[in-house]
């Protein structure tokens, strides 16, 4: 039996992207309660796609954990506040849908900053030339490598999760074709797309997030990789910030969301991407891809790539 090792697939806590009335989350060191249960790896894949669907409104934290290779257990675990009857009562339901059946086991979660937990151990990702990885694995960079290094924290965003290694390589490819001179990183977390598009191309870059945390952790990103004179950090609800106007319009834009508000935001994204200018999207579900083009083509963009990885999608459009 081999020691766990955690392969950990933390869900994009949804924050309250442009007007999307979600509960705020200043306090992320809560009391939670961790509803788990052990299954094997194709059933756990499903289940968290279904989770990540049922609860992508509350933002609740969903993991994978990796126990026994050997014998095929993963362990997934779902960390809820407030009602815990009821979500135990919806993951049943979810687990019903999908025809499984598991005992599910309860755990206090008392003052844990799960995002930090989650993310402990992880190994380093390469995505085209990037490499994103942690202080711990500085040592495992290779010549000629463009490395971002990014600590586990309380923003989101580091490069693990399918749809940031989804635009690491999807940008390395606009950037190359088009040569883009002013960029956003709309909803940045914790600026590893911001940092990537400052190294690669080396220009001006504004990374805004809703969320006061994620641009502090955005800025203190920028700085450790030496590219803060190129990345501009700004908590900004919305694109009536007048951040936008002032640094707009811009060749390039970055948003790793999610499908449903980044369909709501097609008209301003057309308002603020210059003519012929190219947005790279990713936070999408393999199914929810043509519904996320249309409402974009609706605002005369037309469809240039798609790029699959682990379930998600990340889509290249030019104005």
């Amino acid at each position: 039996m081999h020691d766990p090792e955690p392969k950990v697939r933390a869900q994009r806590k949804v924050e309250p992207i442009f007007g999307q009335d979600h509960a705020h989350k200043e306090n992320r060191l809560m009391t939670q309660t961790r509803l788990y249960f052990t299954t094997g790896k194709i059933e756990a894949d499903r289940i968290f796609a279904a989770f990540e669907t049922a609860f992508e409104d509350e933002g609740l934290p969903i993991a994978i954990l990796e126990v026994d290779e050997d014998r095929d257990i993963q362990e997934v675990s779902l960390y809820a506040d407030g009602d815990v009857d009821a979500v135990e009562a919806r993951v049943e339901e979810i687990l019903a849908g999908l025809a499984l059946s598991r005992p599910i086991a309860r755990e206090p979660v008392p003052d844990i900053d799960w995002v930090t937990r989650s993310l402990e151990g992880l190994k380093p990702v390469r995505a085209g030339r990037f490499f994103v990885h942690g202080a711990h694995d500085r040592r495992k960079r290779h010549s000629g490598e463009l490395a971002i290094e990014i600590e586990a924290g309380l923003a989101f965003g580091t490069g693990h999760h399918g749809t940031t290694a989804g635009c690491l390589e999807m940008l390395e490819q606009v950037v190359r074709r088009e040569r883009p001179r002013n960029a956003l990183d709309l909803g940045t977390g914790s600026a590893v797309l911001a940092i990537a598009l400052a190294r690669l191309a080396h220009i001006p870059v504004l990374a805004t997030d809703i969320d006061p945390v994620a641009t502090k952790v955005a800025g203190a990103n920028a700085r450790l990789n030496h590219v803060k004179a190129l990345v501009e950090t700004v908590t900004a609800r919305g694109f009536h910030h007048p951040i936008f106007a002032a640094r707009g319009p811009f060749d390039l834009i970055v948003a790793n969301i999610l499908a449903r508000p980044l369909m709501r935001l097609a008209p301003e994204m057309a308002r603020h991407i210059g003519l012929g200018g190219s947005i790279v999207l990713s936070g999408i579900l393999d199914r929810q891809r043509d519904a996320v083009i249309s409402a974009y083509v609706g605002q005369q963009f037309r469809h240039v790539r798609t790029l699959h990885r682990e379930g998600w999608v990340t889509i290249h459009l030019k104005r």
